[in-house]
């Protein structure tokens, strides 16, 4: 099944640019360390669900590009042509001359249903390209106007015109210290909306992947694309094909589909995190070997203790013991820093990832009391190597990771709120007061069900 990608706004945009370009050369590398059998299904699977082809034979993203600025927009045009090895179809983005200048209010009131028509008629035109449509990724960040507050309409229209869809929402957490005056404004509006219109949110933290480039990847001056290249590795490492335990030999057919079964059985719980090791620098990785034990361990207590990267875990924290605690109390009995799992996927893709034994994931311990151990946790596998990794792990977590970083942007937009500042560059869009209430209301909700695992 395809999945059609929305890039919304600068951040979407380029990483969704860099997302693609992550894809193509992991299937045009040789080195899938596989059967040759194997490489081309997965290659196939992979052009199914992410392209289609031109009569040249070229492949083209199945995406849709929006921008309220057209210079974002041609540049990651012309960059992905020049890269010749896939291309944008040029009759699927959507620009204008004027931003939305940082303001929520301004792409979701104005920008939105101002060009709702266009923006849709694009995204049917590239859904009708797919033989089998299995959903749709938005790419996203929080904290600006165009991505956020647009980036929110447009996902309630995708719900609207495709009822039945799954919709992925991956959003990019903005900085702690902070880029826009307003993001934590921007960013309780845009959750709370996405809550209600997706089936889930994949999150990004600026301020996780900029640590990962600094101590993981050594690089000495971080730039964005150094920071989007590291979410596109992530996020490819998930959507490239993988064996799902029930697809037997074949390619998992609808990856949006099988995401949601395995890691969000409740909707009062959406927000996916993600985890992928080992990650370091490509001139590194000819010496470096990896043992499939070394790495669910550290997979596993990156987990435990809701650690970002393998660098800097603390091996302190311990899952508490079995039968230590009833529902009544649970929260109140969990060791401090313990973050409890609704649901885990582990990804594996390389050499012998059919012997490795993944029963440490399936310790009850890990998880809320109201889920069966054996349907909190999925693994998919595949002998297909991932960009030049000889073995690589991924974790899609549905767990307390977000908490804190929720907690703090709904306290620090609050006490903004208290005092009202800001709020007239709001209402003169056409948000009011109430709105605002209504969105702290939802988080304030989430923020307790995952507090009260």
């Amino acid at each position: 099944m395809s999945i059609v990608t929305v890039q919304l706004g600068q951040c979407g945009n380029q990483i969704g640019h860099e997302v693609f370009q992550s894809l193509c050369s992991d299937i045009r590398g040789t080195h899938g360390l596989c059967s040759k059998k194997e490489n081309q299904s997965y290659q196939d699977a992979c052009k199914e669900r992410f392209f289609w082809e031109e009569e040249s034979g070229v492949p083209v993203a199945r995406a849709v590009l929006v921008d309220m600025e057209p210079k974002v927009i041609s540049q990651t045009l012309s960059t992905a042509a020049r890269s010749g090895c896939w291309k944008y179809n040029n009759q699927s983005h959507f620009c204008q001359k004027q931003g939305s200048g940082n303001n929520w209010a301004n792409g979701y009131s104005v920008h939105g249903p101002r060009h709702k028509e266009s923006i849709m008629n694009l995204v049917q035109k590239e859904a009708e390209k797919c033989d089998r449509l299995g959903g749709f990724v938005t790419i996203m960040s929080l904290a600006g106007g165009t991505g956020s507050g647009l980036g929110a309409f447009v996902t309630q229209c995708l719900r609207d015109a495709f009822p039945t869809s799954f919709i992925l929402n991956h959003v990019i957490w903005p900085y702690g210290t902070g880029e826009v005056i307003v993001q934590n404004y921007n960013s309780v509006l845009t959750l709370s909306h996405l809550y209600r219109s997706a089936d889930a949110l994949l999150v990004h933290e600026n301020d996780v992947i900029h640590k990962v480039c600094a101590q993981l990847m050594n690089i000495k001056h971080i730039s964005f694309r150094d920071v989007n290249q590291v979410i596109a590795h992530q996020l490819g490492s998930v959507f490239q094909p993988t064996h799902t335990p029930e697809g037997g030999p074949n390619y998992s057919r609808n990856p949006l589909g099988d995401l949601m079964e395995t890691l969000v059985p409740h909707p009062e719980f959406k927000m996916l995190g993600l985890r992928n090791i080992p990650q370091i620098p490509e001139t590194s990785l000819p010496y470096s070997t990896f043992s499939w034990p070394g790495l669910i361990k550290h997979l596993r207590q990156m987990l435990i203790a809701n650690a970002q990267m393998e660098e800097g875990i603390d091996w302190q924290v311990r899952p508490p013991p079995a039968g230590s605690s009833t529902p009544s109390s649970h929260s109140t009995k969990r060791p401090l820093h313990f973050n409890t799992s609704i649901a885990n996927l582990v990804i594996l893709r390389g050499k012998d990832v059919h012997s490795v034994d993944l029963g440490s994931f399936q310790d009850p311990c890990l998880y809320t009391s109201w889920l069966n151990p054996q349907d909190a946790f999925n693994a998919w596998r595949t002998p297909r190597a991932f960009n030049k990794y000889e073995k690589s792990a991924s974790l899609v977590s549905n767990s307390q990771f977000l908490l804190k970083p929720l907690d703090s942007v709904v306290g620090k937009a609050w006490n903004m709120f208290a005092s009202r500042a800001y709020i007239h560059q709001y209402t003169k869009f056409g948000i009011e007061e109430e709105d605002f209430l209504d969105s702290f209301t939802t988080l304030e909700q989430v923020i307790s069900s995952y507090s009260t695992l």
